[in-house]
């Protein structure tokens, strides 16, 4: 049960963030709260199949927790940047969040940005799990209060995971079945809407009789289109393909979602664009370092554009905006932390834009997501992979819940849950 508005201000004002008028004739004075210590910060790895969730703890000296995930697999060295940051924070107060950003950017501003922010990041958002528990809220109250407690979401990489990773499923792994045809791309398009989803995303497959893999030569860096990023007409040809055995196996009630990456110049990104329209998607997905030039492809077509996943920070988006770049604005709150994500947001709004969370890691990085979701007005929808290996639920200490594809906020202090380290223990890393 959520704890009452009048428990929470309770709460609040007895940790001395709230001072209010007791009567008329006396004023309630802030009662000073002491000073927490950190004293420990922690990393922890667990294998994910086709990924390592990666966990960072910071203990204090009153024996409050605070965790965080961030992702160690596909940036290596990031364990090793998250502690060479955040040795100097021994002995500091976690809950003076904005004066440890402050301080973690300033002394790093030489490599500002990329794995150095998605480090500071990761640091921002255990701290923030260590106030709210501290104050006894939840960390959405830290950001402004809930908007909404019933959440939407999208089924990521809907049968793009069962095609890429196919070793794991048909019961090797995961007692669901892998995509090898676009029959089986249908069967996974109508399992979505049997379950609820009223949303699903693909990424560029390509099939052929060794079954199906996934075309994403600007993120593999390898094969066939790299380094040119030139759109081929086969692949244009199979990728209608692709979205026409997702419309039917879906069916009209469930909404398609095309995600594009960096695999392609603009002027392939444009093409599909057009190719795209007749299969009304909810956005086109892309990637392009270049604001005036993604501009470009949104004035080009009918077809929503969703951007901006790898963007840090308000600097960085705020080019984007002013070009009209885009009619979603994708933001990672576990890359940019919460903090500067709902700032990200804020702008955006000034700019009628709305939001969707980017989220395709771990367990943790679902409820860190849905906390960000929940506290800004203007939110479209929320990123969620469904396919799983079986133990990840059982990393957290208090498991989340999706209803008729909606993610279900959770209650209780700091993020609401916790990382099992027994779990983590019996499932050791293998990437």
């Amino acid at each position: 049960m959520r704890p009452s508005s009048a428990a929470r201000l309770v709460s609040l004002a007895k940790h001395g963030t709230i001072s209010c008028a007791l009567s008329a004739s006396r004023a309630c004075k802030r009662q000073a709260r002491p000073r927490m210590k950190i004293v420990k910060l922690e990393d922890f790895h667990a294998d994910g199949g086709w990924d390592t969730y990666s966990f960072l703890k910071i203990t204090t000296d009153e024996g409050i927790t605070g965790w965080s995930e961030f992702n160690e697999s596909r940036r290596k060295g990031m364990t090793a940047l998250i502690h060479g940051l955040a040795g100097e924070l021994i002995g500091q107060d976690p809950c003076a969040i904005a004066r440890i950003d402050a301080a973690l950017y300033a002394r790093s501003r030489p490599t500002a940005g990329g794995l150095t922010a998605h480090a500071i990041a990761a640091i921002e958002n255990a701290c923030l799990d260590i106030r709210g528990k501290a104050l006894g809220v939840p960390v959405y109250e830290l950001l402004g209060g809930a908007v909404r407690e019933r959440l939407p979401v999208y089924w990521s990489r809907c049968g793009v995971l069962r095609a890429r990773c196919a070793e794991f499923f048909d019961g090797k792994v995961i007692d669901r079945p892998a995509v090898r045809s676009l029959d089986d791309l249908k069967a996974a398009a109508r399992e979505a809407r049997e379950r609820g989803f009223k949303a699903l995303k693909t990424n560029v497959l390509l099939f052929d009789a060794k079954g199906a893999r996934q075309f994403a030569p600007g993120m593999l860096g390898a094969g066939a289109g790299h380094p040119e990023l030139n759109l081929g007409d086969e692949v244009l040809a199979a990728l209608i393909d692709q979205l026409a055995a997702l419309r039917e196996g879906a069916g009209k009630g469930v909404r398609l979602l095309l995600d594009l990456n960096f695999n392609y110049k603009p002027e392939g990104l444009r093409r599909i664009a057009k190719a795209v329209e007749p299969f009304d998607l909810l956005w086109l997905e892309m990637d392009l370092f270049e604001p005036k030039a993604l501009s470009l492809i949104r004035q080009s077509t009918t077809t929503p554009i969703g951007s901006l996943e790898t963007i840090l920070g308000r600097r960085n988006l705020k080019p984007y905006l002013e070009n009209y770049a885009v009619d979603v604005a994708i933001i990672d709150a576990q890359w940019n932390g919460l903090v500067e994500a709902t700032r990200m947001a804020t702008m955006a709004d000034a700019y009628e834009v709305n939001v969707a969370s980017h989220n395709f890691n771990g367990p943790l990085a679902n409820v860190m997501s849905a906390h960000f979701c929940a506290a800004i007005p203007n939110f479209r929808i929320m990123e969620f992979d469904v396919d799983e290996v079986p133990w990840k639920a059982k990393l957290l200490t208090k498991p989340y819940a999706i209803e008729n594809g909606e993610f279900l906020l959770p209650a209780g202090a700091g993020w609401g849950t916790a990382v099992n380290e027994a779990v983590i223990r019996a499932h050791p890393p293998k990437m």
